[in-house]
C-alpha cells in the first residue's frame, strides 16, 4: 500500500464524535508491550508517528490515526502485563471493552497482536474471544518474528493454528519488515 499522507488526529477514552464517523477503521490490539506503536509505525513508513515506550502500559488512550484521509489506524491501550495500578488497568480493560463491543465504531478488521517469542497467553485467547462475540473481522499478527529461529517459527505456528484455528495469520518484524506487505494486503 502507498501511504501518501498518515497522521495522528486525537485520543479518546469514551464517546467521540469520531465514532460516527464513516470512515472505516482498523483496530490493533494486543498486550502491553507487544509492539503495537511499533507495526503501525512500520506499516506507515513513518518512525514517530505512534509513540512506543519499553515501559508496558504507557498508552491510555484509544488513538486515531488518519491514513491517506481514506480510513484510520486505531491504536488501543495493551492489556494484560503492564506498570500500572491494578485501578488503571482495570479502566483500561474496561474501555477496550467498551470500543470493541458497545461503541458505534465502524471497525472494518481487527489485528490482534501476538509476541512471537511467547507465543499467545491466556489475555490473547480472552481477547480472541471477544472479537468473535462482536462479530468483528480479525487478522492475528506474530510480532517479533526475528527473535525466533526456523524451529521455533514452526512451532509457533503450529501453536498459533491449534489456539486461533483457520484465522489468518502473519508473521512480522518491524526489523527487518517482514510480512508488512502481506498484513497490508489482509487489511485493505
Amino acid at each position: 500500500m502507498i501511504i501518501k499522507s498518515a497522521q495522528f488526529i486525537k485520543g479518546i477514552v469514551g464517546s467521540d464524535e469520531i465514532l460516527s464517523q464513516e470512515k472505516p477503521q482498523i483496530v490493533f490490539v494486543g498486550r502491553s508491550n507487544v509492539g503495537k506503536s511499533s507495526l503501525i509505525n512500520s506499516l506507515t513508513n513513518h518512525k514517530k508517528l505512534v509513540k512506543s515506550s519499553s515501559t508496558p502500559g504507557r498508552t491510555r488512550e484509544i488513538n486515531f490515526f488518519s491514513i491517506n484521509e481514506e480510513f484510520y489506524l486505531v491504536d488501543l491501550p495493551g492489556y494484560g502485563y503492564a506498570k500500572i495500578s491494578a485501578a488503571q488497568a482495570e479502566k483500561m480493560r474496561k474501555m477496550i471493552l467498551w470500543f470493541l463491543t458497545e461503541s458505534d465504531a465502524p471497525i472494518k478488521k481487527a489485528v490482534l497482536i501476538v509476541d512471537a517469542k511467547v507465543g499467545p497467553k491466556k489475555f490473547d485467547l480472552e481477547m480472541k474471544e471477544v472479537l468473535e462475540k462482536a462479530g468483528h473481522d480479525y487478522v492475528v499478527v506474530a510480532n517479533k518474528i526475528d527473535k525466533l529461529n526456523q524451529k521455533e517459527i514452526a512451532k509457533l505456528q503450529r501453536d498459533l493454528l491449534q489456539e486461533f484455528g483457520g484465522c489468518e495469520i502473519v508473521f512480522c518484524s518491524t526489523k527487518t519488515g517482514r510480512g508488512r506487505e502481506e498484513l497490508w494486503s489482509k487489511l485493505t
